[in-house]
Order: structure tokens, then sequence, then C-alpha cells
């Protein structure tokens, strides 16, 4: 083992994915005698049309050292309190998946086990409303969190509403003012070393060869190093996640916008509304297997709220994961490593936390495959728990009015996710784990939000008085709903600190 240093990282493929690592290696990494070089087409562009994301983007900018309000005015960004979803349970149905805790634990004992209790004695509101930012949301309101923890107002999170392609390009300027040079052309063939497997070198339309040291695949949905060219091998779930195409399309603002992404249940899949400081995205995801693709173009047109800003375009893909995203010395991030549809705004997520896992396990030249093992562990960890949130929304419903959702409520799922369930309806208990992404919040909100709801309560509970319970559930309603009345409008709020310089 030499221990020499990584020299050269050619990083193939720009867009989201491309830019982050950028942008986060350049900055993170910082140190002299090590170059990043970029390829991109211009010919073959990108998805981006992923623009909602969830509150670990903030601690990403932040490492960046971006400025958040710039990094808002320059994507067009709203804020986001946390996803409205509506006809999931029942059509009729809607609830808030939010950003931030319902109550708080009082004697140790966890708020959602109080509010069972009160609620078998028909004493409690709707648990959506001891949560701030689920009420904030519906109020279109917003304000960012004070830092005392004793505060109501320190008990919420939030996120952003941003168009992915001026993210891309303020995290390219970022990147090439730290060093990292772009080359613009395709790929066109890879070069492996016969000894060991690993990539020499990348060839472009023009000719010129890129070696690198350490190579990073944010080539998209191909796969054009990990998959192409070292066959890491594709894990298809499609069976517990059967949406395999999508159409977006954005259109213009008519309503004031809301700090929240909505996601409707239609007929063979869900609808996406984001809105931002200066359109809609909107888009439909659904399951060929039950949908046309001309029936599914028809759908989200006839669903804008204003005219469309361009031609929908449509998006084919197979959710799950490459069996390994790290393979000896290329690493996939992004849509070449798996896909999990957006239905929780994980996609930028995947993309931060294989950067982060990535720069915490940064191999030396000779390429330790313990490095890899360990990367490529906490990846599958992240994909597998997320996966198990996501077919959740699809399979705990009461829905059969379509032969769709008929299929989602029985088909089979995941052992691990049969598990997590069968925990929760027998003592409202929820699963933890250190590695993986969605915590207590985020599983009671789905839980309660599609009327899966335990056979009991924590029996702890039952030490408080009840009259002394109930007051204290009715004062933290109100004190919530007052919270959230005294904030500015989130309209006024963007205005007021990042709102996007006009277009000459």
């Amino acid at each position: 083992m030499s221990g020499a240093r990584i020299r050269k990282i050619v990083i193939v493929g720009g867009g989201t994915a491309g830019w982050m690592t950028a942008a986060a290696l350049s900055t993170l990494l910082n140190r002299s005698g090590l170059s990043i070089r970029l390829v991109e087409s211009e010919e073959i562009g990108t998805v981006g049309v992923g623009e909602a994301t969830i509150p670990h983007i903030r601690s990403f900018n932040q490492r960046l050292g971006l400025d958040e309000d710039e990094f808002m005015a320059r994507t067009q960004a709203t804020f986001k309190l946390g996803i409205e979803f509506r006809d999931w349970g029942r059509l009729g149905d809607s609830y808030i998946h939010p950003f931030g805790a319902y109550g708080r634990s009082i004697e140790r004992v966890g708020f959602h086990h109080h509010w069972l209790r009160l609620r078998r004695a028909g004493v409690a509101a709707d648990i959506h409303d001891y949560s701030l930012p689920v009420v904030a949301a519906r109020m279109g309101r917003f304000m960012r969190p004070e830092t005392d923890p004793r505060s109501l107002l320190s008990t919420f999170s939030y996120a952003f509403q941003f168009d992915a392609g001026l993210y891309a390009a303020h995290l390219r300027q970022h990147s090439e003012a730290r060093g990292v040079v772009r080359r613009e052309g395709r790929v066109v063939d890879v070069e492996l070393d016969p000894d060991n497997g690993h990539i020499r070198s990348v060839v472009l339309t023009s000719g010129e060869r890129l070696e690198g040291d350490l190579f990073i695949d944010c080539s998209g949905f191909r796969g054009l190093l990990i998959e192409g060219a070292l066959k890491a091998g594709y894990e298809d779930w499609t069976r517990w996640l059967p949406c395999d195409r999508a159409v977006a399309v954005p259109c213009d603002t008519v309503e004031a916008s809301t700090p929240y992404t909505r996601a409707t249940a239609l007929e063979a899949g869900w609808s996406w509304r984001i809105p931002l400081q200066h359109r809609v995205g909107n888009g439909y995801v659904y399951s060929s297997a039950f949908l046309s693709d001309e029936a599914a173009v028809e759908r989200v047109m006839g669903r804008l709220e204003g005219p469309a800003r361009a031609e929908p375009r449509m998006l084919r893909f197979t959710t799950g994961r490459r069996r390994r995203q790290w393979m000896h010395n290329c690493v996939a991030i992004g849509l070449s490593s798996g896909f999990l549809e957006p239905l929780e705004s994980t996609s930028i997520h995947l993309i931060q936390a294989a950067i982060t896992n990535l720069v915490e396990l940064f191999p030396d030249a000779d390429h330790d495959p313990a490095d890899a093992d360990e990367f490529n562990r906490i990846m599958e960890l992240e994909y597998d728990r997320i996966r198990d949130f996501l077919v959740l929304h699809y399979n705990a419903t009461e829905r059969d009015d379509t032969p769709f959702w008929n299929h989602c409520r029985t088909m089979q799922v995941p052992d691990s996710l049969a598990e997590k369930v069968a925990l929760f309806k027998e003592r409202g208990v929820v699963a933890r784990y250190r590695d993986g992404l969605f915590l207590e919040p985020s599983w009671l909100a789905v839980y309660f939000g599609q009327r899966i709801e335990p056979d009991a309560y924590d029996a702890l509970s039952d030490r408080a008085p009840e009259a002394a319970l109930a007051g204290a559930l009715e004062t933290l309603r109100t004190s919530v709903q007052r919270a959230a009345a005294a904030m500015p409008s989130h309209e006024a709020f963007v205005k007021a600190c990042c709102a996007a310089k006009a277009m000459a």
C-alpha cells in the first residue's frame, strides 16, 4: 500500500448531481495538486425536473459557504415546510407530512401515545393540529425557526423548492471559481486497466483522453461508467414501486406560492405541484401498465392552473438501485446509482448522501476495497429505507376505485416494511435505526394520514390525569394556531428576503 494521494478526479456528467459533486469536492477537499475535471454535453442535456428538496439540503449549502438568500434568489426558490398528500388513503383525504415534530414528549412518553389515549376518549383534535409546520403551511405562513429549543418556534425545519437547472448553474460558478475545469463533449469510449479492472481514462468525441485516479459517474439513467463499462448490475424494485414513467410540464404562476409541495393521488399514480417564484412545476408519475402515455399527457395538461410554459416532457425509468454504487475507482452519484421516484423529494438528498459518504471515505490512490464496501453498505441502507417509506404510501390505502390502486392495496410489500407496520399497529411503536433518512415524525405523518392506527398506546401515558393531559394538549393546539397566525405570509417573506431579480 503506497498511501499515494488521489491527484486526478474526473466527473462524467453535469446537471444537479455533477455540479453538486464538483462543488463539494472542490470546497471540502481543497488541497493543492488536486485536479477536478467535469465532462458534460450540451447535446445530451439533463433530466432537471427534481425541484423539491428536504431540509438536509440546507446543511449541504452551508458547508459550501453559500449565502441562503442569494441562493434562493438565483434559483427562483420558495420555502418548503412539508408535502401535502391528497386522496392517498381515501378519495377526499388530505394530510401534510411536515418537517417538524408533533407536540413534545410528556413524562418521557412520546406525544403521539398521549394523543392516542385522548383520541380514544374523544377529547383530542386531529394530530396535525399539534404540528406548527402543518398549521403554518395550511395558512400559507412562513418564518425561519428560532434556535432556542425552549421556544415553540424551534420545533420545525424547512427546505426549498427551486429550479434545478439554475441550482446547477449556481454550483458550476462556485466550482469553477475553485479550480474545477469543465470539458464540453460526449464520452465515446471508456478505457479499463486489464490488470485490476479500474477505469484508466475516458475518451471524448473530440479525441481528447482524460485520465483519472477517481471517476465519478453522474451520467444519469444510462450509468455510462458504472453500468456501461463496469457492469455493476441493477436491482429492479418495480414489483413494489410500479410507476415507471412521468410527464412533466411547467406553467405560469397564478396564485400566491405555497410553502409546501403537493402530491395528489390520481387513477394510475400521482401528480406533483411545486410552486417556484417564477413558475409552477407540474407532473404525473404513473404506471404504463395501467395508463397510456397519451392519457397521462392529457391528464396533466388538464390540471394546469395557468398557461403551459413548455411542451410536456416524457421520462421513463425503472425504480431500484445499482447492486454496487462504488466499483473499483468509480463511484456512481445521482440517477446513475439508482432511482426512487420523487414522491418524498429524496433524489437530491441521495446525491448529497453519496457525496458526504464519499468525502468521509475518500480513498487514496491504492483504492482499498474496504472504503467501497462501507460506502455501498451505507448507501444500500439509504435506498432500502427510503424505498420502504415510499412503498408505505402506496400500500397504506383503502382505495379500490381503479385497477392501479387495487393492485397497490393488495400487493406484497418488503419484509422490512411489513415488520415496521406490524410493530406500529400493535403498540404504536415507530421503528428506529441509526442510518436512514426518515425519522419518527415522518412515519407518524403517513401512518395517521393514511388511516393506520395502533391497537394500543404506551401504558405509561395512563400515569397522567386525563383532565390535566387534555388541558396540556389544548394549550398546545391554541399556541400552535397563534404562532402560525403571527408569522408573515410565505409570499411576503420571500419578497422581503430573497426575491429573484427581474430578468432583463
